[in-house]
């Protein structure tokens, strides 16, 4: 049995899956290319494996179509945005995720963004850099309210440290039981989305992408929200239409964004949204601790191993 394994910091983390899988049988192939695959690059590196351990590349219908052995795809991380997971039911190809692995890491970063908005870090530490010595009046966290809107293993965290922190909390998921015990333990209000949004004062995102969460952040949902709010993206780029938060931010509609994911990863040069000072982006670095990539390493040959030899 044959598997690949395309995310580059498995082999740095992956050492007690490693073990895992040659325990098992399996030939071990990596990605050595030192960057995310193509989806021309994964059929042809996917042609004649029997499993498949990915992150962020394309899982498409035609490289499931080419790789005619796959019979399980392991996913390292949470998101399965980048599979057609119809088409791997069509195909009789099961597919897993590595849940919660990554999730005290993400919360820790979504709150330390919460953190560099309420006293805005970025900018004055630039600016010290540039032999300056501006200051900018911050706020506090204790007493705010913050907005979650997505109440999975990430979301839950997030609450839990804000509870910690003294924030008054609202949560939005539609489906999230309403007897789930997260909701009391955290004191979390459950309420409609616009309600998040119109009175929140930080707004974390910890949503799937799909067709009805696309742009949820967008020039009608921005008008309504405090002009002082702040929002903090760990989840998906393509949740914030970015165009609409450009001016936004521009015309000062809310007051500061911080995103650690974006349309277009890395964003191009000069790009205008990132070169706007209340715009904060990080490298897609909410789940890259040594402790989130080594649990989802070990989840993920777990879970591929379970497909595969049950």
């Amino acid at each position: 049995m044959k598997v690949l394994i395309t995310p580059r910091s498995f082999p740095k983390s992956g050492q007690k899956a490693y073990a895992l899988l040659r325990e098992k049988g399996f030939e071990i192939v990596d990605n050595n290319t030192g960057k995310s695959l193509t989806e021309e690059e994964m059929i042809k590196m996917c042609a004649d494996v029997d499993g498949l351990i990915v992150g962020i590349d394309p899982v498409t219908r035609t490289v499931m179509e080419h790789a005619k052995n796959l019979k399980a795809i392991s996913k390292y991380g949470a998101g399965l945005d980048n599979v057609d997971l119809d088409a791997a039911k069509e195909l009789g190809i099961a597919v897993d995720r590595a849940a919660g692995t990554n999730a005290v890491s993400v919360a820790e970063h979504a709150v330390g963004l919460f953190f560099a908005l309420a006293r805005s870090v970025v900018p004055t530490a630039m600016s010290t850099k540039n032999g300056e010595w501006g200051r900018e009046q911050g706020v506090e966290l204790n007493g705010k309210t913050a907005g979650i809107v997505g109440l999975g293993n990430i979301g839950k965290n997030v609450a839990r440290m804000c509870k910690g922190i003294g924030m008054n909390i609202l949560g939005f998921d539609p489906y999230l039981p309403a007897d789930d015990p997260s909701i009391q333990e955290y004191g979390v209000k459950m309420v409609s989305l616009e309600e998040l949004f119109r009175e929140a004062d930080f707004i974390s995102l910890h949503s799937p992408l799909t067709d009805e969460t696309a742009n949820m952040i967008n020039k009608d949902s921005l008008a309504t929200m405090k002009k002082t709010a702040c929002i903090v993206n760990t989840a998906r780029g393509g949740l914030v239409n970015e165009d609409d938060l450009y001016e936004a931010l521009k015309n000062g509609t809310i007051k500061a964004v911080a995103e650690d994911v974006f349309s277009t990863e890395p964003p191009e040069k000069g790009n205008k949204l990132v070169a706007l000072p209340n715009f904060v982006l990080t490298s897609h670095i909410g789940a890259f601790t040594v402790e989130a990539n080594e649990k989802m390493a070990l989840k993920s040959a777990e879970n591929l191993v379970r497909m595969i030899c049950g």
